[in-house]
């Protein structure tokens, strides 16, 4: 297709997006602000996509007409105009397809979205993120918060001007992070409070928290070493009548078997081999979550 074609990014809430909106501006000298949407509503056609969308970071959408993408749960056996490659970030899959039309380096941008997508960190990394910028950085970009659009946007805008030092400076940055580090603090006590271990299995349930407290998603992992999964239960802030489970691979105890992704296929969402999500109506919630956790302490290889 021609580049002209192209109108609109349509992405995901979270750090990996963010950099992939930000090499997709470029490459593609889009003009109009991004869409962020939920992977749920691709998957139900619930989305408004469009003829002339780039989608990333997402389940393929039949209307788009580019998409890049990375999660194991999303393979397509036909060929589709963009790029799709297991990889551990979508921001690298599109960065191998477009380096040639980028005019900066984005080569430590991308080098951070595959890190902290692959969820390859140290204890100390998830112990103290504020020492580490664009892993702290990351843990401010919050599906759960649509009022934070604004933010999202902002942070595209200012990655493709800016180094991370400057970055973290920012006027409307700066309160993000110190607001995170107080949040990862009282996380580790609702995550105690919250949290029973079946088997290999760490269960955090929420929902009698709302809105559900937020932090630190790889501290679970070092408070539970015994633990080689979590699974992570609440409303959605958004569409109260809507539950949100995430999975997980322990990223130090790395015993799990099962496929995430494939997995949650099965129960309206998708993602990686070691993490994934799903999103499903609170009438079904007894139902589903039994039957995942049940895969979990099988460990059985699906």
């Amino acid at each position: 297709m021609n580049i002209q074609d192209v109108k609109r990014i349509v992405t995901r809430a979270d750090f990996d997006s963010v950099v992939c909106a930000v090499l997709l501006f470029e490459a593609l000298d889009i003009r109009q602000p991004v869409k962020w949407v939920e992977p749920g509503d691709v998957q139900k056609g619930a989305a408004d996509i469009q003829e002339g969308d780039v989608v990333a970071n997402l389940p393929y959408a039949l209307n788009c007409s580019l998409w890049f993408d990375h999660h194991f749960s999303n393979q397509r056996k036909e060929p589709v105009a963009g790029m799709f490659k297991i990889a551990p970030s979508a921001a690298g899959v599109i960065f191998e397809y477009y380096r040639q039309r980028l005019k900066r380096d984005y080569v430590e941008l991308v080098q951070a979205a595959d890190k902290i997508d692959a969820a390859d960190l140290t204890q100390e990394e998830v112990l103290y993120p504020e020492r580490y910028p664009y892993i702290l950085l990351s843990m401010t970009i919050n599906s759960q918060n649509r009022l934070d659009e604004p933010y999202w946007n902002h942070l595209v805008d200012i990655f493709r001007a800016q180094p991370i030092d400057q970055v973290m400076r920012d006027p409307m940055v700066k309160p993000h992070c110190d607001r995170v580090i107080k949040e990862n603090k009282d996380y580790q006590r609702y995550l105690s409070q919250h949290t029973r271990c079946q088997g290999h299995v760490a269960i955090t349930d929420f929902r009698s928290l709302f809105p559900p407290p937020t932090g630190n998603r790889f501290l679970v992992y070092s408070m539970f070493p015994e633990c080689s999964v979590q699974m992570k239960v609440r409303f959605d802030i958004n569409h109260p009548e809507m539950v949100v489970v995430s999975v997980g691979h322990s990223i130090f105890n790395r015993t799990c078997r099962v496929n995430i992704g494939q997995m949650l296929t099965a129960y309206e969402g998708g993602g990686h081999r070691a993490a994934g999500a799903c999103r499903f109506h609170a009438s079904l919630a007894d139902r589903y979550l039994s039957e995942i956790i049940d895969i979990l302490v099988k460990n059985d290889e699906i």
